[in-house]
């Protein structure tokens, strides 16, 4: 058997080439093409010559699908114009051409303050042109297990996908550790409490408040495994957004504030939500937290 090739480690490339089916990724907009920002030079500010990310198409399985991959290593992963852009192109070209899906390698700190209201206007976009791409039948699949997780606006965009996915290592919210204590205090939020950071942003935790649909392990083939069968299970379904469902999460964050909004650790909020042994979730392996996770579920 092959030894497990960890998602968190891997760079966008790497997992490009990994994830997706052998030899099947063609880029849009390569390096060679040289659209780089036009706002970073006039700070001297280093550039990337993909903007950090990379776009294209492959095949998952042998299903075409078209794929962005952020290079965390680039700026954290941060959008500005040319790196929103390409995100733009890629999920409006998806809807042209009617593929199946878009899967989207999230990783990111969220705007890239160098480019400010560009990158915020970039950011908007992507959101909008996610719904747009969803309301016209493409399902839109979103991975995070990379070392900077999905903060910020990227992590709206992730929310705004049919389906998130997941590592224990993965991160996902609005603001990062470190926005909450510059802008509350250490007392509201010890961004150096990495165990913290973890319990509040990390995989189980979201997985455990329904906002990943999906928790794998680190490791390349279970992202493969897991987002192939995303896109198998939307094929042909209804991909959009309804004002049911609108209403149905509305309800579900309602109760979700009030249930918990007053409990200060995640660790609380596990046991609130009356799951087993709540305190030792952190240690668990993946296997055995979806395990009682799913125990927890059928027992109601």
């Amino acid at each position: 058997m092959s030894r497990p090739v960890s998602y968190q480690e891997a760079t966008a490339r790497e997992r490009l080439q990994q994830l997706f089916d052998a030899g099947s990724f063609a880029e849009f907009l390569p390096p060679s093409e040289r659209i780089t920002s036009p706002h970073l030079p006039q700070l001297n500010a280093p550039v990337a010559f993909d903007d950090g990310v990379a776009v294209g198409r492959a095949l998952l399985g042998g299903v075409p699908v078209y794929v962005g991959a952020q290079e965390g290593a680039f700026m954290g992963g941060a959008v500005g114009e040319v790196h929103g852009a390409k995100l733009v192109g890629l999920l409006r070209k998806a809807v042209a051409d009617k593929v199946a899906a878009v899967v989207l390698l999230v990783e990111s700190g969220g705007v890239r303050l160098h480019e400010a209201n560009a990158g915020l206007i970039a950011v908007s976009e992507v959101m909008r042109a996610l719904l747009d791409a969803r309301d016209a039948g493409v399902a839109v699949i979103a991975l995070v297990g990379g070392a900077n997780g999905a903060f910020g606006g990227m992590g709206i965009v992730t929310r705004c996908a049919n389906t998130v996915i997941m590592s224990e290592e993965g991160r996902l919210a609005m603001s990062g550790p470190e926005v909450i204590e510059t802008a509350n205090g250490v007392e509201e939020f010890d961004s150096r409490d990495r165990a913290l950071v973890w319990r509040t942003t990390g995989g189980k935790h979201r997985y455990l408040l329904g906002d990943c649909q999906r928790i794998v392990g680190d490791d390349v083939a279970a992202f493969r495994a897991a987002a192939q069968e995303a896109v198998a299970a939307l094929a042909g379904g209804a991909t959009g957004l309804s004002l049911e469902a609108l209403e149905a999460e509305q309800q579900l964050l309602a109760a979700r504030l009030n249930n918990y909004g007053a409990l200060p650790d995640p660790v609380d909020i596990w046991s609130a939500m009356r799951m087993p042994d709540a305190a030792n979730i952190p240690m668990l392996d993946v296997d055995s937290f979806i395990a009682a996770a799913a125990s927890h579920r059928q027992g109601g």
